[in-house]
């Protein structure tokens, strides 16, 4: 069974509808599924409404957080849309996205591109406003040629419009999913570009706040990256998750579904929903 617990749809950053996706990953033969847009369940509560009993699908949200002054993604599953903890997250998020598309759009300003706050909040449209909206709009405006051009200029880390400082710390965040009744999981761990030892103190942390599990596959990733998660959920006794982290196709994306490696021993977070009903 194909498995995939990390994707993107037009609620966030991702090019496909939540529907789209969703068909993607059935035509694929996924059988336990989540939609983790960044800082909104919208596009999964799309999805939980059409009723649909071929996949099982598993609340999802991919949040950001602030640890050691870099921003750090968790991914939280399996939580109750409804409590009052992800409720308190999901406002949290939205007002933290909108204070920073502000500051992002007063840097750029300053930097001789007035008119990028409207002009993002037009490219997003009814998605959660993000750094991407702000590409598209610089793209639109003939500023730089392509995406890739926007954030390697002015939007990607330590550019001008890497605007941190509005995330909640990592703590927080991992306890609205665990009082939800969620998993935290570390997202894409080797993204982040830490030192094994700073790696290491990560995971102290997210264990101590009550995360219970760790991203063993996520899109591409070295095979010796694979292997030393495997030692890190060993280590830290966490479970493992997997999943595309899909937003669209392209050369080096990943498409919907991921085949359940060989655990030797570890668990996998999917086990906690084996057997349950067709929806969450």
């Amino acid at each position: 069974m194909l498995i995939d617990f990390h994707t993107h749809t037009t609620a966030s950053d991702g090019a496909l509808a939540p529907a789209q996706l969703l068909a993607r990953a059935s035509e694929r033969g996924v059988g336990m599924f989540a939609v983790t847009d960044h800082d909104t369940i919208d596009g999964y509560l799309v999805l939980r409404a059409q009723h649909n009993d071929q996949i099982r699908l598993i609340p999802g949200v991919e949040l950001s957080c602030c640890w050691s002054g870099t921003t750090v993604h968790i991914v939280g599953l399996g939580f109750d849309s409804e409590h009052a903890a992800m409720q308190e997250a999901l406002a949290f998020m939205a007002q933290a996205r909108s204070q920073r598309a502000e500051q992002i759009a007063e840097r750029l300003a300053r930097r001789g591109f007035p008119g990028a706050l409207a002009g993002a909040l037009e490219e997003a449209g009814a998605s959660q406003l993000g750094r991407p909206h702000f590409a598209a709009w610089m793209v639109q405006q003939g500023h730089v040629k392509d995406a890739q051009q926007a954030f390697h200029r002015y939007l990607g880390q330590g550019k001008v419009g890497d605007v941190k400082a509005f995330w909640p710390e990592l703590s927080q965040v991992v306890s609205w999913i665990v009082r939800a009744g969620g998993v935290a999981v570390v997202a894409h761990p080797y993204k982040y570009r830490f030192t094994g030892m700073k790696l290491r103190r990560l995971l102290v942390d997210f264990v101590a706040a009550g995360g219970a599990a760790i991203e063993l596959l996520s899109g591409y990733q070295e095979p010796g990256q694979t292997a030393q998660i495997r030692r890190y959920a060993r280590e830290f006794d966490l479970e493992v998750s997997i999943g595309s982290d899909f937003h669209r196709d392209a050369p080096y994306s990943t498409a919907p579904g991921i085949s359940i490696p060989t655990l030797d021993g570890l668990r996998g977070v999917w086990e906690r929903w084996a057997g349950a009903g067709a929806f969450a």
